[in-house]
């Protein structure tokens, strides 16, 4: 079954209501076969403190891009909000600059192409973007745009629907591709993904072998007034094969546990 975006918040209510949801023994450390024979979930303690934490999103040892977080930043490739894209890879700069440029020109709000660069992954277009009270402040910019298109000799995005959550999720190179690469690809997509700011926790990324990469995820869902949130604990799982390069991605709901927030303290709900 192939999940979007926005039905998943209806799939884990779905899932929860057949037996998911509930309290939690907060001090039970939980051991779950789909996770891996050598994984052992972390607490659902432990669980609970990062889903609630507002200054915490990911792991320390997480790649973390420096446009993840950017305002007002969009690309053709990877975007930070439910707006439309594609995914394109090229590895001529010149190719990529029209590709670029044809996307800056289809867009309600163009901007003033101001530089661009490149890495061994891909090309970045920068441009100040023509919000009013932006128009020609070129010199300072104070609205950029980021567009990245990966370079094919890296990853091929081509087919790749992102408003799935399972299915094919691109093609890496062969030749570099290993364990530590699909990580490190793994974790920069999901910074490009649509959640909501409440919603992007990763408890945790890990390894369950080789040329798999498994990003433990809590999603806080809000049940309504007077009532508690329910927590679901996510896997979203992924998987490189090494003859070809693809790489596929499974979203799978592992349980879920119901809990509060008062005076910025969350617990548990009996």
């Amino acid at each position: 079954m192939k999940f979007t975006t926005p039905s998943l918040l209806s799939i884990l209510a779905i899932a929860a209501a057949c037996g998911g949801s509930g309290s939690s023994d907060s001090n039970l450390t939980q051991q779950n076969s789909s996770a891996g024979p050598d994984y052992i979930l972390p607490s659902d303690a432990d669980i609970l403190a990062k889903a609630y934490d507002v200054d915490y999103s990911v792991p320390d040892d997480f790649y973390v891009d420096e446009r993840a977080e950017t305002t007002r930043s969009y690309t053709i490739h990877h975007v930070l909000d439910e707006s439309n894209s594609y995914e394109l890879c090229s590895d001529d700069l010149v190719e990529a600059q029209a590709l670029e440029d044809a996307d800056n020109q289809s867009r309600a709000v163009n901007g003033y192409y101001v530089t661009s660069h490149e890495t061994d992954r891909y090309f970045e277009f920068v441009r100040e973007l023509a919000y009013t009270q932006d128009v020609g402040n070129i010199d300072e910019i104070t609205s950029p745009g980021y567009a990245r298109i990966f370079k094919c000799s890296y990853a091929d995005r081509g087919g790749v629907d992102r408003n799935l959550l399972d299915g094919y999720s691109g093609r890496l190179n062969t030749e570099l591709l290993d364990t530590a690469t699909l990580r490190e690809f793994t974790e920069y997509l999901w910074q490009f993904r649509f959640f909501s700011a409440s919603q992007k926790k990763v408890i945790d990324s890990y390894s369950p072998a080789q040329l798999q990469q498994t990003l433990l995820l809590a999603f806080v869902i809000n049940q309504g007034a007077d009532r508690c949130d329910r927590v679901d604990v996510v896997a979203w799982r992924f998987s490189a094969d090494a003859a070809s390069g693809d790489v596929s991605r499974r979203f799978e709901l592992l349980h879920s546990f119901e809990a509060t927030l008062s005076g910025g303290v969350p617990s548990f709900c009996q």
